[in-house]
């Protein structure tokens, strides 16, 4: 018995709604910022810019907001490059990664953590808690090396998940650096994409997206692994002793 079914209809339909609420309006915020491109970039550039010696400081608030409804990464990070070079820019992108994980997975675990927790049920809750107090922070550090997946969208799920802070902030800095300098590079070689910098930021995001993918196909591998071990339980517990 997992817990769920002590749910009254009611509580489940209502942990289901709010779940289905909670994504739409994600996607609806997606839709609206990294595809329909509503918020100005440049302008916020052109903002920051303006404010002088303090410029990474705001650079670093305002990428970490922006990252939180989906403007996409490696534009502001591109961004961080073009206005402050490829050393400062790689560390203000890097807070700024932070940042948005924090954000994120601060929201994600107040609107969607106690309904999760709700449908899993106590002993599968549980039992991802203790995963995630042992593996969370590779977890995190992991899909920042995957190719395609949105930092900010796998920041909710984490945080609704209930991933601690301490390993979303963590795992973010780590999982981040190499793409924080790549696309940072890139930003501050737009001049002059045949030069070195930019090569190197290419071959750094080659090899990213291998060790990323390689990482991807292991974990699948392990959790079907451990999936088929858990559903064989059940089957050896039935069998007489010899």
């Amino acid at each position: 018995m997992t817990g769920n079914d002590d749910l009254s209809p009611g509580t489940r339909r209502l942990h289901i709604a709010r779940l289905v609420l909670f994504a739409a309006f994600l996607a609806g915020m997606f839709y609206l910022v990294a595809v329909a491109r509503v918020i100005d970039v440049e302008g916020v550039r052109g903002v920051v810019a303006a404010t002088g010696p303090v410029a990474p400081l705001v650079y670093v608030v305002a990428s970490a907001a922006l990252g939180a409804v989906f403007v996409p990464g490696p534009l502001l990070a591109a961004g961080s490059g073009l206005l402050f070079g490829p050393l400062v820019g790689t560390f203000v992108t890097l807070g700024s990664a932070v940042g948005t994980a924090i954000i994120t997975s601060s929201l994600g675990r107040r609107a969607g953590r106690e309904s999760a927790r709700g449908l899993l049920g106590a002993r599968r809750a549980e039992r991802i808690d203790a995963q995630l107090q042992r593996r969370g922070l590779w977890a995190v550090v992991g899909q920042r090396f995957v190719p395609g997946i949105s930092d900010a969208l796998a920041s909710y799920v984490f945080g609704a998940f209930g991933v601690p802070l301490w390993q979303m902030a963590v795992g973010a800095f780590i999982g981040s650096a190499p793409r924080a300098f790549v696309y940072t590079a890139l930003g501050a070689s737009i001049g002059d994409l045949s030069g070195p910098l930019a090569y190197t930021a290419i071959a750094v995001w080659c090899a990213t997206a291998v060790i990323g993918a390689l990482a991807a196909h292991r974990g699948y591998r392990s959790w079907r692994g451990a999936r088929r071990e858990r559903a064989a339980v059940p089957d050896r517990a039935l069998e007489p002793d010899s």
